[in-house]
């Protein structure tokens, strides 16, 4: 069987789609657009170009996300393309490479296939799009003469190759011309390249209107699922709790074989429910001597992990944390900081609230605490 590699490319500026970070880092439905282009080529190594300096936002942008490599990029397209194939010869090459423009994140698995499988009869494949609008010349502004569509088509990306032929290509390619894709070296180097049907989700974001539309696309994707959570801990000698992965002093602290954070628990049962997944002793059973006093931060990582890898987003968290003391005004808005870095979401899609039971049942008594939480997420339809 081939060994197949994708190589994604986002070391452009982006500059033309506007906004305070190149469009390839900029959030998409929930995701960046970088991390939809990684999902969307799951399953076989993927190694990442990037621009110069952008090493932190692209680790941020994939969240938790794992490339097999990534690789700082060069001035134009076809550097940063040649950079990331020598990355990839020295990580021991493969036998398939699918090159992608991380601007078109709507990469649907048929086209993957169509590519690699025309790869049996010929050295690179390309996705095309028939031009379907009428063509003219324009001449200072005025509309010339009209062009033929027939045997006009769009080019679109991954493009796919065989892996040395295309790195060999790039070695022989002159260094002073600049071509418009890959499938324009692999021709020049003689190479035989034939055309797959492509697909409208692979429209390029290259202006601000764009994202409209690929968020239209994205949305129609996605189902919206509500998981609930609940948790209860009782108060054991100490002098603080931890609420929401924040330290709040009080005369007394929470018993449970982690650091028994009510409301973390509460948040990542009501995440894990939202997916169907189990709950939180399910994934970090008390009996694993693992977590004794482990920080509930991981448990609360691991299930936002657990929906990104689905191809899901986490929409709004709220979580309800019920006693009579500590007080969690003062400290609500570093618990939503906190709660919103751990998930890698926006602190206003956080809300933590506090309530009491009147002094009635055992957090009226001040015997312990309780939490309750609902998480709103979207995950791709079954």
């Amino acid at each position: 069987m081939s060994t197949v590699v994708a190589l994604i490319v986002a070391g452009g500026s982006g500059s033309r789609a506007g906004g305070d970070v190149p469009k390839q880092y900029r959030d998409l439905g929930g995701a960046t657009v970088i991390a939809r282009a990684f999902d969307a080529c799951e399953g076989v190594p993927i190694h990442i170009v990037h621009g110069e300096g952008h090493g932190a936002m692209l680790a941020a942008a994939l969240a938790c996300r794992q490339p097999a490599s990534t690789t700082t990029g060069g001035a134009t397209r076809r550097a940063s393309v040649r950079a990331g194939l020598e990355a990839i010869a020295a990580a021991g090459g493969a036998d398939l490479v699918l090159i992608h423009d991380a601007a078109r994140p709507g990469l649907p698995p048929a086209v993957i296939g169509r590519l690699t499988a025309a790869l049996a009869e010929a050295d690179g494949a390309v996705p095309v799009l028939p031009a379907v609008d009428t063509l003219v010349r324009l001449h200072g502004g005025h509309v010339g003469a009209t062009v033929p569509r027939d045997g006009l088509a769009r080019v679109q990306t991954p493009q796919a190759f065989r892996f040395a032929a295309i790195l060999d290509a790039h070695r022989r390619w002159a260094e002073e011309e600049e071509p418009t894709d890959d499938a324009q070296v692999a021709r020049a180097a003689g190479l035989v390249v034939v055309a797959v049907e492509g697909d409208a989700a692979l429209e390029k974001i290259t202006h601000e209107a764009d994202f409209a539309a690929a968020e239209a696309r994205v949305a129609a994707t996605l189902v919206s699922r509500t998981g609930m959570g609940f948790d209860v801990h009782a108060f054991a000698e100490g002098d603080h709790v931890m609420l929401c992965g924040v330290r709040v002093p009080h005369t007394a602290a929470l018993a449970g074989h982690s650091d028994a954070d009510v409301g973390l628990h509460a948040i990542t049962d009501a995440l894990l429910g939202a997916v169907g997944d189990g709950d939180i002793g399910h994934h970090f059973p008390p009996s694993d001597p693992r977590w004794k006093g482990a920080a509930s931060g991981q448990f609360l990582e691991h299930a936002a992990d657990l929906i990104r890898t689905r191809g899901g987003e986490i929409d709004h968290v709220d979580c309800t944390i019920i006693c009579e003391a500590p007080k969690v005004g003062p400290h609500r808005e570093t618990m939503r900081a906190e709660v919103a870095r751990l998930l890698r979401v926006p602190v206003a899609r956080i809300s933590i609230k506090a309530t009491t039971t009147e002094r009635l049942g055992f957090t009226g008594r001040g015997e312990g605490m309780a939490a309750q939480a609902v998480a709103t997420v979207r995950i791709p339809c079954a």
